[in-house]
């Protein structure tokens, strides 16, 4: 019994995967380290009030969420790859500039 992903399967995850789902991933995740970057930003300039301080903790902290949710969503795209048999080699690569 072939245990093979059928062609046209494989093609569709491929396009999904690098014309869809890794843009957005790459863009959620550019934005939550934005997010976490601006936090650090307002922890430091604002070290003399309390408030501001834990403003900054706060905009850290979901940062930092934001940044674990994506790389969870990174894992859980290649374990269900990974159990539909659609090796890395079979997603064809970004295109590049």
């Amino acid at each position: 019994m072939d245990n093979s992903v059928p062609e046209p399967v494989q093609t569709f995850m491929g396009k999904v995967m690098s014309e869809i789902l890794n843009p957005i991933m790459g863009l959620i995740f550019a934005a939550a380290l934005v997010y976490f970057l601006y936090g650090l930003m307002v922890f430091i300039f604002g070290a003399g009030e309390q408030a501001k301080r834990a403003e900054g903790k706060q905009h850290m902290l979901w940062g930092l969420v934001g940044m674990l949710i994506m790389v969870s969503v990174f894992s859980i795209i290649k374990l269900a790859l990974n159990t539909f048999g659609v090796a890395d080699s079979d997603i064809p690569a970004p295109l590049e500039l």
